[in-house]
């Protein structure tokens, strides 16, 4: 671990003007230099030498052979693989001193949780240095220990820059490689013992000043690694801000004791003043400039948590070793090696970040039950899924889906999804939820055929719940022309008819979402110049600023209190109507930057009244709306509201600000809260991926113990399973793979082996024969394995 080590000042690393090669040809000598003898360093100078033998090839670290200030490292068998392939000879060295595990341990609450089949292999980091060291020398490697780079040193045509999270090459040129460095909210501290571990071992222990996690690992015969860390204010409030080393060291043992069986914790980093670290995620924007290129830590950091930091280290080298050899440019080389490499590595990072701030708070998850809570501990990173770890331990997922079906009052044994939901009166059969999508295709607001056809068929598919598109409140509410309404008297029964049709057909049951455009009003259809004005026929506009959404969209007027108790009486109607239509509950919509979203985003509301300013003024005129819809709609029939938990703006809303939204309609008395996010401004900057928005639910569900919906990017029955199992959401709603597969859910069923999924009579002939389909295919599967 270079994490925390006193760096010593390098002379400044600046090309010369007489620059050597600037091609790796065949069979020409270049001169590559390596600044940092950590695992990225040495395992890429290896390679080169290997590879290409005629090179020189210069390692110049700063300590000796054998200062290190971590413990042991971690690797998957993947990574392991990886290392077989591209060097046997370090494989071979590397596995003769792995200490092999398979389990996860979670303590929580005086419970040990297990889960089976990991993978994992651990080895000391001192030895994994020597077996790179030796290794490189084999292969005529010049290591120069104790040795700083000189000016002369940059003149190499290739300058690896591995000398780890605190690179003094890269803080100097930290403007040409776009450097950021995000120090994240827990201290932790590497120790070491000679307790051993037969599984990788979580240990949480709370104190009056919150909470502690421990990370502990065996790495050889008699050694394990033992990280313990917990928030900065929980660190401060303990006096361990105040405490020397040894007094830290004792708290440590004190408070993990039920785990260390009378072993003493050690530390190996007497050269710091505290040996308590603050893990910083870095990335880079480039990592590569002229000659200079970046790897291993110098370039990216992921969270010791998942265990990723070596793991991306020796693959750099790997990748990198790999362009400088197939590419006869320097330039061309670097790019190929940072385009292969930077996707993986966000991947990674990304599922650093989750697990990061999973750590950063325990006490969000604490009040889960220790099944759920080790669940939940085990899919932080979104990596490892529901089926993941059916596959490396059915017992413990069954055990688990066992527990979740006897609390949701299930008779037998439930997949996640398949549970049943209770909000106030209504009862949905599963989690599964068909998102609000718009359609465009209303006349005047009227919902035809396709609408009937469009929610039937999407009913009939299994979901426990289908929502209608955003319904507008009044004509001047719309989207578009082609939106949906419910403010004429048409509307009624044309909701109705399909109403009825969900309700007398299918288990499903039925959502009415209502909104009003507001500054995104008056714009042309989702399949033409979205979000953009009408060619002709635009109708006036309010908002509560006079803002345009855009540069080609209209100023909306600013609303007087006379428009807002208009809005209020339309809302108010439609949900009368509503209610004569049947719906089963309503959602508010006051998310995406329509008219109740811009009031609660300061992005939109710049107003000075008692409806602007603070988010408490800010939700004022939406929490009116929202109990006046309160006060017609059923006590029996729920009510949810859909929220931007980020605007993905500075300046405007964000996560912490959506748990106070949500907790200000909660009290109102929202049965659900829909959590979505950004579309609030066109200056969004969204950081998209798999399941994106999920961890917004999460931290609502988990900080006010309320029931939340996760929606975007969600997209097969796992990831569902995963959400629900986890408590990070109780519903999940899906738009596209519904658009793309009306019957996702009965699907679903089939391919997990749930027969008590209800199908429309009229179809079962079809259920048995895709139930075949999907046996001969897992046959055929099976024998390709076998074969």
């Amino acid at each position: 671990m270079r994490d925390g080590v006193e760096t010593k000042v390098i002379a400044p690393l600046v090309p010369q003007t007489g620059a050597r090669r600037a091609a790796a040809e065949p069979g020409t000598e270049m001169r590559v230099v390596c600044i940092g003898g950590g695992p990225a360093g040495l395992f890429f100078s290896l390679l080169m030498k290997k590879t290409r033998p005629q090179d020189e090839v210069v390692v110049f670290e700063r300590n000796a052979p054998g200062d290190t200030f971590g413990w042991g490292v971690v690797f998957s068998d993947q990574t392991l693989g990886n290392i077989a392939a591209a060097d046997p000879p370090t494989y071979e060295r590397i596995a003769g001193d792995f200490v092999h595990w398979d389990a996860i341990d979670v303590n929580f609450r005086g419970r040990r949780i297990r889960a089976e089949g990991q993978g994992f292999a651990g080895i000391a980091r001192r030895r994994l240095l020597h077996i790179l060291n030796e290794r490189a020398a084999e292969v005529g490697v010049d290591l120069r220990f104790r040795t700083e780079a000189s000016d002369a040193d940059a003149d190499a045509d290739v300058v690896a820059v591995a000398d780890g999270a605190n690179s003094a090459v890269r803080r100097r040129h930290a403007a040409a490689f776009g450097t950021t460095v995000e120090p994240r909210r827990c201290r932790y501290v590497w120790l070491g013992t000679h307790q051993r571990f037969e599984a990788f071992t979580f240990a949480f222990e709370e104190t009056p000043h919150g909470w502690f996690a421990m990370h502990a690992y065996q790495f050889d015969a008699t050694t394990g690694t033992v990280i313990v860390e917990c928030p900065e204010p929980t660190w401060r409030a303990a006096g361990l801000e105040r405490m020397s080393a040894a007094e830290s060291i004792a708290f440590c043992e004190r408070l993990f004791a039920p785990y260390l069986s009378g072993h003493a914790l050690q530390s190996n980093a007497a050269h710091l003043a505290s040996p308590w670290l603050v893990f910083a995620q870095i990335a880079n924007a480039r990592w590569h400039d002229g000659n200079r290129v970046l790897l291993g830590d110098a370039a990216h950091t992921a969270h010791f948590s998942i265990g990723s930091g070596t793991k991306l280290a020796l693959e750099d080298a790997i990748a990198l070793a790999q362009a400088l050899h197939r590419h006869s440019g320097r330039t061309q080389a670097f790019e190929a090696y940072e385009s292969e490499r930077r996707i993986e590595v966000l991947r990674l990072q990304n599922a650093a970040r989750n697990s990061t701030e999973w750590f950063e708070n325990v006490a969000r998850y604490a009040n889960l039950e220790p099944e759920q809570f080790a669940y939940s501990l085990l899919t932080r990173s979104q990596r490892l899924t529901h089926d993941n770890l059916r596959l490396r331990d059915r017992a413990y997922i069954e055990g688990i889906e066992a527990w979740l079906s006897q609390r949701a009052g299930a008779q037998v044994r439930v997949p996640p999804m398949f549970l049943p939901l209770r909000l106030r009166d209504l009862r949905l059969s599963n989690r599964v939820v068909v998102s609000p999508m718009a359609m465009y295709s209303c006349t005047d607001g009227t919902p035809n055929d396709f609408y009937l056809v469009h929610l039937g068929a999407r009913a009939q598919g299994g979901a426990g719940l289908v929502f209608t598109e955003m319904t507008c409140v009044a004509g001047d509410a719309r989207i578009s022309p082609g939106c949906a309404g419910m403010y004429a008297p048409q509307h009624v029964p044309a909701w109705k008819r399909i109403v009825d049709f969900v309700h007398a057909y299918t288990p499903a049951k039925i959502a009415l979402q209502l909104g009003h455009a507001g500054v995104k009003g008056s714009t042309q259809r989702g399949w033409e110049d979205v979000d953009e004005p009408l060619p002709a026929g635009n109708w006036p506009l309010i908002a509560p600023s006079p803002l345009a959404y855009g540069e080609r969209n209209q100023v909306p007027q600013a609303m007087t209190r006379v428009d807002m108790e208009r809005v209020k009486a339309e809302f108010v109607r439609a949900a009368e109507m509503g209610l004569q239509a049947d719906f089963d509950l309503l959602e508010l919509h006051c998310a995406h930057g329509y008219l109740l979203s811009s009031f609660i985003t300061p992005l939109c509301n710049q107003r000075t009244d008692e409806y602007g300013g603070a988010l408490e003024n800010r939700l004022r005129f939406p929490l009116e709306i929202f109990a006046a819809l309160r006060g017609v709609w059923p006590a029996g029939r729920p009510m949810s509201v859909r929220i931007s938990a980020t605007d993905w703006v500075e300046g405007g809303i964000e996560p912490a600000d959506a748990v106070e939204v949500a907790r200000a309609f909660a009290a109102a008395g929202a049965d659900l809260i829909d959590v979505s996010a950004g579309q609030t401004s066109r200056r969004a900057k969204p950081v998209y991926g798999r399941l994106f928005q999920t961890p917004f639910s999460d931290r609502i569900r988990n900080e006010l113990g309320i029931r939340t919906m996760a929606v975007g990017n969600v997209t097969d029955l796992d990831q569902i399973n995963s959400i629900v199992a986890s408590g990070r959401a109780d519903l999940v709603a899906l738009a596209r793979p519904h658009l793309a597969d009306p019957y996702f859910t009965l699907h679903a069923a089939a391919q997990l082996g749930y027969d008590e999924q209800p199908w429309p009579q009229q179809y079962l002939t079809g259920r048995d024969q895709y139930r075949r389909t999907l046996q001969r295919a897992a046959e055929a599967a099976a024998v390709e394995v076998s074969g």
